[in-house]
């Protein structure tokens, strides 16, 4: 098998931690500096390797206040500003740079549909200009750091996207593999094919310049490019992260450009999926395994096969109990692993792959009600101590394995990850009654305060076993009265 590093630790440095306002001539903060040197020396110190994000949907909330965050070309130098600094900090220890972590999802959904960050509602515009700003700031960085830094650090700049793979409802019909290609290229290739080429895909400017004139407009909703800036842009991508989740099915769907346009409606696609394609956690993440051997594919042919980090994959779990056996995200792991070496025997350039995520963290919107994590936190611990689940146990052994090695030494390594978890299971348990009794003592001497608090903290195991107790009184009651 090809030797891949799977030993990698991904991390992003926050950019108000290091400049509260985000300017470095108004304060940079010497605390937060030190923060990172402390990580990054203890990761080296483990022999592990740090890839470390510059962005991760943590814009100084000044900057967005003040000139509206990525709406505004200024971000471009305030980013590279932050990121010399960055390099000036770390970059003698660190070698792999990830400018933008997801950046779709900074612009469709911070300046498109506002359902996060910084909230905009810019339909039809905000997106677009938000990409075209990242873009810009993505390839300063990468100049910089080439001119300055490059010939004294050896290291590599690259970006990661995330992207699901669209797969055409009816691979004989030439609409529906039209509009899956489509669906890719407004998806990664909004970014990729800049970076790579030069420009926006062809299809973008395509159906977003036609939809602008049927509004009436002068010029197109996406911006474009000088040619000056093409030559700029082109080739500011040492490797290429990858995140990836999920799978759709793509087929044709003309939207009307009288009923208002978006960045959705600019695509003319519909989305569906598989009834029978697994969903255990969020409600949009579907197991569908080949689809990422299937993206990966898409990405060496369509990008010169360039060195690739797979930056996220993962599965959650959206349960009514708690559950550290978690036999679905081993099965996820396994498939999906197993899906980007056979990329890699197709010849795709995969040299590292990192899970999605190493610990249950803050997920946006849903808050702490969806958990990627290997290792399970108790949220509502102050000191919040973590349990392993099954899946550390078995991606433990694929790291030390470097893959695979056979199917019968991969069943052991589940059958001995799901023994473990058990004495988790009961640590686990033990915890939440001592949570639990505390709750109730809290209740009794401030119902108030005591009752929010339970509403929001209260252990999700106990309150399985308090409807089973309750339902079966009710039951004895209901047999009672009708005796």
């Amino acid at each position: 098998m090809k030797e891949m590093n799977l030993n990698h630790y991904r991390f992003s440095i926050s950019w108000p931690r290091i400049m509260p306002t985000g300017i470095r001539s108004d304060h940079v903060n010497e605390k937060g500096v030190r923060y990172y040197d402390v990580l990054i020396d203890e990761l080296l110190e483990n022999k592990i390797t740090p890839i470390v994000t510059l962005y991760h949907w943590d814009l100084p909330q000044v900057l967005q206040e003040k000139y509206g965050g990525w709406q505004n070309i200024s971000m471009i130098n305030y980013f590279n500003d932050f990121a010399n600094l960055c390099f000036e900090r770390y970059g003698d220890r660190v070698k792999h740079w990830i400018t933008f972590n997801n950046p779709w999802s900074v612009a469709v959904e911070g300046y498109e549909t506002g359902e996060h960050a910084p909230g905009l509602k810019l339909r039809g515009t905000g997106a677009y200009r938000a990409a075209h700003h990242i873009i810009k700031a993505h390839a300063k960085v990468w100049h910089t750091y080439d001119s300055q830094w490059r010939s004294k650090q050896k290291g590599m700049v690259g970006i990661s996207l995330s992207g699901d793979w669209g797969e055409p409802v009816d691979i004989t019909n030439q609409k529906d593999i039209e509009a899956a290609e489509r669906y890719v290229q407004f998806y990664i290739g909004w970014f990729a094919t800049p970076i790579f080429h030069g420009d926006y895909p062809q299809v973008m400017k395509d159906f977003i310049g036609r939809k602008s004139a049927l509004q009436g407009l002068g010029t197109s909703r996406l911006p474009t490019f000088s040619s000056q800036e093409k030559s700029y842009i082109k080739g500011t991508s040492d490797f290429l992260g990858v995140g990836h989740f999920t799978t759709r099915y793509i087929t044709q769907k003309s939207y009307p450009s009288n009923r208002g346009t978006t960045y959705f409606s600019d695509r003319d696609v519909a989305e569906l999926v598989d009834p029978r394609w697994p969903d255990p956690g969020s409600e949009w993440l579907y197991s569908v395994p080949w689809g990422f051997r299937r993206l990966l594919n898409f990405m060496k042919t369509h990008y010169g096969n360039p060195m690739i980090y797979i930056t996220e994959n993962g599965v959650s779990e959206k349960m009514m109990c708690t559950e550290l056996c978690d036999d679905w995200r081993i099965k996820y792991y396994k498939d999906y692993i197993n899906e980007m070496l056979k990329a890699i025997r197709d010849g795709v350039n995969v040299k590292g792959y990192t899970a999605w995520s190493l610990l249950d963290k803050f997920e946006w919107d849903e808050g702490y009600s969806e958990r990627f994590g290997l290792y399970y936190v108790d949220f509502k611990n102050q000191n919040k101590p973590r349990y392993p689940k099954a899946s550390v146990q078995f991606y433990k052994r694929i790291i030390q394995s470097n893959g695979f090695p056979g199917q019968r030494e991969v069943e052991t390594w589940k059958r001995k990850a799901t023994e473990t978890c058990s004495t988790s299971n009961q640590l686990l348990a033990a915890e939440e009654q001592r949570n639990t009794a505390a709750n109730i003592l809290k209740l009794i001497h401030d119902p108030l305060t005591s009752h929010m608090e339970m509403v929001t903290e209260v252990v999700v195991p106990t309150v399985c076993t308090l409807c089973i107790l309750i339902s079966a009184v009710f039951l004895m009651f209901l047999l009672r009265k009708r005796n």
